[in-house]
């Protein structure tokens, strides 16, 4: 990694540094953040505003992956928020993230169905980076939910589980905040082939930044074995993608990395970065 951000990119568009020692919670200069309200969230901000969020996306096509983050720390200071669901990707967002901006508030959608391994993750981020990532979870528990549906939603509706379980803790958790970061890839999924790397998440009303979406899972692995990140041990266990224990299976020779996720029926996301 480099500190050449300011000769590649105006310092309207990026701050100078890569690894500043120390960061601004303010906002960069740019158009004023659009109010975070119902309105919002239905109609979009102006077009002024998703006008930037085009050409500083299209900008960053050739960023690396942290100036990316840089670039939405600068701009969006502590309105700025992870979600991790402690996948490879996600892991180098938080490993890069403690360099840059570790007061950056990062947290998990923990739907009390995650694997022992994945929680685990949370005590490891804490002793590597000191980092503590906050577990966002339903208002009910898993008892309460299954007892409240007749038995294990997943087995019947997991759109339903996933509703109920991931989208309404996130919309929650989202209230307030003015960015958040995935870390989805545009190669594993025909939803995610067209991601851009900033855009306005009209789903949840704020901005997405996808700071690993034209890396591949060649760069990614890399990438980890050179830095040491720490990582879910489930990935070397036959899982490249981790989601809730019972809708996640092994992935067996051939099969995309994504495959064991909803195995056996049409779904393949959660939800949380489909564009419907």
């Amino acid at each position: 990694m480099t500190n050449g951000v300011s000769s590649m990119f105006p310092l309207t568009i990026l701050g100078s540094e890569v690894f500043p020692s120390s960061m601004s919670t303010n906002s960069a200069p740019g158009l004023a953040l659009p109010e975070k309200s119902a309105s919002t969230v239905a109609t979009g901000p102006s077009p002024e505003f998703l006008s930037e969020l085009q050409a500083v996306s299209e900008t960053l096509e050739t960023a690396s992956p942290w100036e990316i983050l840089q670039w939405t720390v600068d701009r969006f200071g502590s309105g700025f928020s992870v979600a991790t669901a402690f996948g490879a990707e996600g892991m180098l967002i938080i490993h890069w993230l403690a360099r840059i901006a570790p007061q950056t508030k990062i947290f998990n959608l923990d739907t009390g169905y995650q694997f022992p391994e994945t929680l685990a993750m949370v005590d490891r981020v804490r002793a590597r980076y000191g980092i503590q990532i906050e577990l966002v979870r339903p208002e009910l528990s898993v008892e309460q939910y299954e007892q409240a549906n007749g038995g294990p939603v997943y087995t019947l509706n997991p759109d339903q589980c996933c509703k109920d379980r991931k989208l309404g803790p996130l919309r929650r958790r989202l209230q307030g905040v003015s960015a958040w970061a995935s870390a989805i890839r545009r190669d594993q999924t025909p939803d995610r082939a067209v991601a851009p790397i900033v855009a306005w998440d009209r789903k949840f009303g704020l901005v997405k930044v996808s700071p690993l979406a034209n890396w591949t899972k060649k760069q990614v692995w890399q990438t980890i074995v050179h830095e040491n990140v720490p990582y879910n041990p489930l990935h070397d266990q036959g899982y490249p993608s981790v989601g809730c224990m019972p809708c996640t299976r092994c992935v067996l020779a051939g099969e995309d990395e994504r495959s064991g996720r909803w195995a056996g029926s049409k779904k393949t996301e959660c939800g949380l970065h489909s564009s419907d």
